[in-house]
């Protein structure tokens, strides 16, 4: 049920960025369901593979290749899913930080309301 959750508030979060990014756009919401599960299991499966090839660029950039790797996550995203387009790679870098923060906010909020009850 938990998993159920975060993957719908992620994908809340992929539509509100949709709308708020000039270059970024999702056709609908099942879409956007869609983006939230392929962004998760490339990020369980190929992010650890593309930081430990990239670990020597990523310790002489302080970790801010990190940023790129995550670019090219959401460009590959884009790419396997048909009604999901980022238009290069400066907006998918946007796309990636604004979606942590949002997912961040959203999480925060459900465990907030988690504590009162």
């Amino acid at each position: 049920m938990k998993l159920i959750l975060r993957l719908l508030l992620n994908a809340l979060a992929v539509i509100i960025l949709a709308y708020a990014l000039p270059a970024v756009s999702v056709d609908s919401y099942v879409t956007a369901i869609i983006v939230a599960l392929v962004l998760s299991i490339l990020n369980f499966l190929v992010k650890p593979i593309l930081v430990l090839l990239t670990l020597p660029i990523t310790i002489l950039t302080l970790g801010l290749f990190l940023l790129v790797v995550n670019a090219l996550i959401i460009l590959l995203a884009a790419h396997f899913i048909s009604g999901f387009q980022v238009d290069g790679i400066l907006w998918a870098i946007i796309f990636s930080l604004l979606l942590s923060l949002l997912q961040s906010i959203l999480q925060s909020i459900l465990t907030d309301d988690k504590k009162k009850k």
